[in-house]
């Protein structure tokens, strides 16, 4: 049904785009849209998941730089049946993460070191897991063709201004149609822009928490990033504020409520519908034999990606719950990147 709707909510983008031409300057207008949406969806296809990582200033690591960080994403990468995506560390106090790329075999994942210093194996698991079922779900596309043709709609709507005192132009609904081109319509772009990003993250929880396999993590990442998220000033999202759709929170201070202007849904009702699903992924559990118990436990508490370091579980301290790559003790220590 999600897919039903975004592919519903693209053509009416796209019907309008077609239409703000039409209103500017009638069948030449709306010809000359259609081949400027064509040119900037052709260099948004091959470059948008190169412009967002340098506009975040990300850096490409490996399984020797961040051990742990790589290793979630290539075991997480492997439950959902995907390629290994390029991952990216970026340098950056707010806890957050995105996805890029324009398909599976050409996908980026990325996560800033307030997201990886602020919460445990098992949340960054489901956060990384999240931007995975972006990738399998291909919404990395879908949002970068989706912001194109808003910014497009956008520039169309500047053009009307210049063009609406011309008594030369094609405009067939004379002052009415500039008005629509400039007021209306980048207006009617931006909610369908936010209605697909809203659509897509709700898709990309429940995928998320199918392929970590305990909707609870990523519920619990969610709350603590959206409690840092507006405490903390993201520069580089502040400075392009049209990326802020890709994170896995809004990265911009000031969103708060689940209204048509937000481009996230509240995450109380994420965070609901997670919870939802976790007692339902419960009730619908086999019950397991005593003798079975144990090993079913055991294997909750190593995470569906296989076994976890047994270091921090054979000697628990008083930083036990600590994230494992992250917070300064004191003694300089900043984790697998510094």
């Amino acid at each position: 049904m999600n897919m039903i709707r975004t592919a519903m909510l693209l053509a009416l983008m796209t019907a309008l785009f077609m239409g703000v031409g039409y209103l500017i300057g009638g069948t030449g207008g709306m010809m000359i849209a259609f081949f400027i949406a064509a040119a900037m969806n052709l260099f948004s296809y091959w470059n948008a998941d190169k412009m967002v990582l340098r506009m975040h200033h990300a850096v490409e690591i490996d399984e020797r730089t961040a051990p742990e960080y790589f290793g979630i994403v290539r075991d997480l990468a492997a439950r959902a049946g995907l390629p290994m995506p390029r991952v990216y560390l970026i340098q950056n106090d707010q806890p957050n993460a995105f996805a890029t790329g324009r398909n599976p075999q050409n996908a980026a994942v990325a996560a800033t070191t307030g997201l990886l210093q602020r919460l445990s194996y098992e949340e960054v698991a489901g956060v990384m897991a999240h931007e995975l079922a972006h990738v399998q779900n291909r919404d990395t596309l879908t949002m970068t063709i989706t912001a194109t043709l808003a910014g497009a709609i956008s520039m169309l709507g500047n053009f009307a201004f210049f063009l609406g005192g011309n008594r030369d132009n094609n405009n067939p609904f004379g002052f009415i149609g500039v008005l629509v081109a400039i007021i209306v319509a980048p207006f009617a772009a931006m909610m369908v822009q936010m209605a697909i990003s809203r659509t897509r993250e709700y898709s990309a929880d429940r995928r998320g928490a199918e392929i970590c396999g305990n909707p609870l993590w990523l519920a619990s990442a969610l709350k603590k990033i959206a409690a840092r998220a507006h405490e903390i000033v993201n520069p580089d999202a502040e400075r392009n504020p049209a990326t802020a759709h890709l994170f896995i929170i809004n990265p911009l201070s000031g969103e708060r409520m689940d209204n048509l202007f937000s481009t996230h849904p509240n995450t109380e009702n994420r965070v609901a519908a997670l919870e939802a699903m976790a007692q339902h992924m419960s009730a619908a559990a086999p019950r397991s034999t005593p003798r079975q118990a144990p090993e079913a436990r055991a294997d909750e508490a190593a995470g569906p990606w296989g076994a976890r370091p047994a270091e921090p579980r054979r000697e628990p301290s008083k930083k036990a719950s600590e994230p494992r790559w992250g917070r300064d003790a004191g003694d300089g220590s900043k984790g697998p990147w510094s």
